[in-house]
């Protein structure tokens, strides 16, 4: 029975020589069901599906890219030394605050060049964006990595967890608190109540949708990363990603007070695209 008390093993399945890892399992997994998600929201907003797809062809590796770029440069001597490692992802060190950069510029790029406006795009992307980094933090825990500090076994029991949980968070003999499943779960609780906020007619006007994610997963991060061992850090006493999460936060919510502001009002977002953003959209493609 030791075999209940060992570490998951991070490789999936074997194809010859080629290894496929959980960690990029779990991560296309993910993406698939953003994309699934988006793709359906996107018809109803009146903006045509194929869109989604060909956004995310151009978007996704841009975004990877974007993801090890941002994590390489804040271990810089490492890798300068390792150079070979630099592409080795499947071992993690994917820094999302880097990818949502990334893919958040080819968006914009992207829906520049078809005539869609970026506030609705991003509404309808960002809560299935939210859903699939919950289930992408899985990755970590595969990995054992994104872990908080040290702590006891009697620890993890009191938070009811499962013993396959426990048990991968026991790392060369020393428990470490699962900041990735707090992460996770914040992602979904986020998912949730976006979406069910997002479906309330008159409520949440064209963008405000895309602010309520970077709200509330900035919030959560900025506390989450304060536990967690494996930061990047910008100096001594402060990581890079709790920086970036006060900066995104505020910046949102002074960006969110501005627009409502605005006059004539921005449109909800229930309300789609209008007549000529249609035409608009249909003309560029």
């Amino acid at each position: 029975m030791s075999f209940l008390f060992s570490a998951i093993n991070p490789i999936a399945f074997s194809l010859g020589p080629l290894e496929v890892h959980w960690y990029g399992v779990i991560i296309a997994s993910a993406i698939f069901v953003a994309i699934f998600l988006s793709t359906r929201e996107a018809k109803k907003r009146g903006i045509e599906g194929d869109h989604i797809i060909d956004m995310a062809l151009w978007a996704l590796p841009i975004a990877f890219i974007g993801a090890r770029l941002y994590y390489v440069i804040f271990k810089l001597d490492y890798y300068l030394q390792n150079p070979g490692e630099i592409i080795a992802i499947w071992n993690g060190g994917i820094a999302i605050y880097g990818g949502l950069i990334a893919g958040g510029l080819t968006i914009y790029w992207y829906t520049k060049k078809h005539g869609i406006p970026i506030w609705l795009m991003l509404d309808v992307l960002v809560p299935n964006v939210l859903l699939a980094q919950a289930i992408g933090r899985w990755g970590n825990f595969i990995n054992q990595e994104a872990h908080g500090g040290e702590v006891t076994r009697s620890f993890l029991e009191n938070l009811y967890l499962p013993d396959f949980i426990i048990n991968q968070m026991n790392i060369n003999g020393t428990y470490y608190q699962p900041t990735f499943l707090y992460e996770s779960l914040w992602s979904l609780a986020g998912f949730i109540v976006i979406v069910l906020v997002r479906n309330r007619k008159s409520l949440l006007r064209r963008g405000e949708v895309a602010l309520s994610y970077v709200l509330w997963y900035s919030l959560g991060r900025f506390f989450i990363e304060g536990l967690r061992t494996d930061s990047l850090m910008l100096v001594d006493w402060l990581r890079v990603s709790q920086a970036l999460s006060l900066v995104l936060f505020v910046g949102a919510l002074i960006i969110w007070i501005l627009r409502r502001r605005d006059y004539p009002p921005v449109p909800y977002y229930l309300d789609g695209l209008s007549k000529n953003e249609e035409k608009e959209q249909t003309k560029l493609t």
